[in-house]
Parts: structure tokens; C-alpha cells; sequence
């Protein structure tokens, strides 16, 4: 059973480069998790592969199925605040007004 995505893995580091470097790390903190999701989902896969009982084939199926509607939420959440933010849906480059909080926190200090 395969992941579905919303986002590749290079898209999410993008987003998450961003967020980090311009002080608004929540789409980066949303991100992170969906990183760990897919770390889940593989781990279920693989552990699922060397499985020897019908218990342990049930407990992989139901961590991996949790993953991945977990995945999905948080994936569209992700879409939602970047849609929210204006962030361009191709490029995925974080709108001009955002950046420039970075620039206001320095002036600030």
C-alpha cells in the first residue's frame, strides 16, 4: 500500500527552509510532521515485511492506516495555511510580506 501525497519530500524541505530562515515556522513545524508521518508509514512497511504472526501483520496494518489518515490531515493542513499565507502553489515560494518579518525583527533589535 503506497503513501499518497500532496507534497514531495523536496517540496517539504523548501517550505520548512523557508519558514525557518524568514521566522514563521509553523508551516515548517507542520511540515517536520508529515516528514515523521512518512517516516511511520515506511517503518509499518517494512516491519510489516518481517512480521511472523497475524498479531504483529494487525498492529502494522493499524499503525501504518492511522499514518497515513494522519498524513492526509496534516497534508491538507499544510496546503490550507499555505493557501491562507499566499505562498505561490508553484513555486512554493513564501510571499514577499512574510519575508519581511525577518527584516522587521532586525530593524526592531
Amino acid at each position: 500500500m503506497a503513501l499518497e501525497t500532496k507534497f514531495t519530500n523536496t517540496q517539504l524541505r523548501r517550505i520548512n527552509l523557508q519558514s525557518i530562515l524568514y521566522l514563521c515556522a509553523c508551516p515548517s513545524q507542520v511540515g517536520v510532521q508529515i516528514d515523521n508521518l512518512r517516516q511511520l508509514y515506511d517503518y509499518q512497511a517494512n516491519c510489516s515485511d518481517r512480521s511472523r504472526s497475524d498479531i504483529q501483520d494487525k498492529v502494522h496494518a493499524r499503525i501504518a492506516e492511522a499514518s497515513q489518515a494522519a498524513h492526509a490531515i496534516m497534508e491538507q493542513c499544510l496546503q490550507d495555511i499555505l493557501d491562507m499565507e499566499g505562498w505561490d502553489p508553484v513555486t512554493l515560494e513564501m510571499p514577499a510580506n512574510i519575508r519581511t518579518l525577518l527584516e522587521l525583527e532586525i530593524e526592531a533589535s
